[in-house]
């Protein structure tokens, strides 16, 4: 394997974490900013509200992202197949 086609495959897989990764995390990091806001208005300072929020908020966007995810993932197993068989 070439440097080039090293560089290359680490790019896509470095694209790849972010196309999966990166709607939880924004769902995630939006959800526990305005449960935070609530926490910080109404002073209730209970531990369970800060996850449920974010686990079912991050439970949708995933099933919402489920077909993106499957053809980012297919796209780069793709690419991986044809540098094996490519040589």
């Amino acid at each position: 394997m070439s440097p080039a086609q090293l560089i290359s495959l680490t790019e896509s897989a470095l694209m790849l974490i972010l196309t999966l990764v990166g709607p939880l995390l924004l769902t995630s990091l939006i959800v526990g900013v305005f449960v935070g806001l609530l926490q910080a208005l109404t002073q209730i300072q209970e531990t369970t509200l800060t996850f449920v929020p974010k686990l079912v908020a991050m439970g949708l966007v995933f099933l919402l992202m489920l077909p993106t995810i499957g053809q980012a993932l297919g796209q780069f197993m793709a690419k991986i197949s044809d540098m094996i068989i490519h040589g």
